[in-house]
């Protein structure tokens, strides 16, 4: 699964700390995401969401293999 994560949290202008820090996850989940090795769960997925102010749809890129 891909994610604009990266892309945002540039738009944004924070770093991989910060945003850990604002959704209480560590950074390296953030960097884990933003290389596409972790699959956010459900609930970082809508926090992310949230924190960003897009659906999840909008930040989440589902490809069927």
């Amino acid at each position: 699964m891909k994610n604009n994560i990266q892309q945002l949290r540039k738009e944004h202008q924070i770093t991989q700390a910060q945003l850990a820090d604002q959704l209480e996850v560590s950074r390296q989940t953030i960097i884990a995401l933003e290389k596409g090795k972790y699959t956010a769960s459900l609930l970082l997925a809508y926090r992310i969401a949230h924190f960003f102010n897009q659906s999840i749809e909008d930040i989440f890129i589902y490809e069927d293999q």
